[in-house]
């Protein structure tokens, strides 16, 4: 059984977002090491709502110590991604979900997503790559390079990107349908596969990798590391419907273990990560992000609200 140490929140938008794009919100925090002395950690964040009470989302970052990642050091001063143009995929939001090193660059693939009338939203998956050690980012182009397709007609987002013996993996999520419940649409998606040889074109058959727990469960961020001679999946799961004021229903975390990265065997009951009684992490563990360093295993994650009020991190304890 995964035991972890919880060590703390790092970030809170109240405390810490100074500036005006970084209001509310600390979504998907990614463990970066920037070098030897410091870890960033990449983060999706939001201006306040407009007048139309609608949100845009962006992505910057905090740098904190590596031996002390409660200290804060630095914050981003401006978003590394810029927002799309009208009617493009990302035209209202750039959120990162992986960040990792490659041929002397940073690549950075990100969720963009955009508006809809009868459903709130439709997403997509881009990439943008920095040569200044990831402090900005040009996309690679105005489209995106996963979208809906005719196996996946509703949406595709939160990439998770690793490359593994010269082949480029991405898990992500697959829209399967939209729910109808008290007059709002809730979207219904599960984690899938995808394989490349140069991490934009990609090889995927929609096909679902982890088991569900029970009807339109949806899952998210499906973090992993490579330990006892297997792959272990840290992720995120949820009820379809009710998640967003009945913490019952809110995300938890699960597991699961594969030897081949293809085929993957749930058991959540391998990990023992809870909710905590009080306080920021009291009703919701959301987005988890593996990060291994020092022969250290961190989990770093967002708690209630889906990151409202920000982002911590666990450490795995001895086993």
């Amino acid at each position: 059984m995964l035991k972890w140490n919880k060590k703390g929140r790092i970030f809170d938008p109240e405390i810490h977002g100074k500036y005006d794009w970084m209001q509310e919100y600390g979504q998907l925090p990614i463990p970066f090491e920037l070098d030897e002395n410091t870890i960033r950690i990449y983060f999706s964040t939001r201006p306040n709502r407009d007048g139309n009470l609608q949100y845009v989302s962006r992505t910057g970052y905090i740098d904190v110590e590596k031996n002390n990642m409660s200290n804060i050091i630095n914050i981003s001063k401006e978003p590394v991604l810029d927002l799309g143009q009208p009617g493009t995929f990302d035209e209202f939001g750039s959120m990162a979900s992986t960040v990792l090193r490659h041929n002397n660059k940073v690549y950075a693939y990100y969720t963009g997503w955009s508006r809809l009338s009868t459903v709130p939203y439709t997403m997509a998956i881009g990439l943008a790559i920095s040569e200044d050690n990831g402090s900005t980012f040009k996309k690679i182009g105005e489209g995106p390079i996963i979208s809906t397709s005719v196996k996946e007609p509703y949406l595709s987002s939160g990439p998770i990107v690793k490359v593994v013996d010269d082949i480029w993996h991405m898990w992500y999520l697959n829209g399967l349908k939209w729910i109808q419940h008290e007059n709002k649409f809730e979207p219904v998606y599960k984690i899938v596969h995808a394989t490349s040889k140069n991490g934009i074109d990609w090889n995927r058959d929609a096909i679902p990798i982890i088991e569900s727990k029970f009807k339109d469960e949806c899952q998210v961020s499906f973090a992993m590391f490579n330990k006892w001679n297997k792959w272990n999946a840290i992720f995120a799961y949820r009820k379809p419907v009710d998640f967003r004021h009945n913490s019952e229903a809110s995300y938890r975390l699960g597991y699961a273990s594969s030897i081949d990265l293809v085929s993957w065997l749930r058991d959540d009951k391998q990990i023992d990560f809870c909710v905590s009684e009080t306080g920021w992490d009291s009703e919701m563990i959301a987005y988890p992000q593996i990060f291994v360093m020092d022969s250290k295993i961190y989990l770093f994650y967002c708690g209630n609200n889906f990151g409202q009020n920000g982002f911590g991190y666990a450490i795995l304890e001895d086993n």
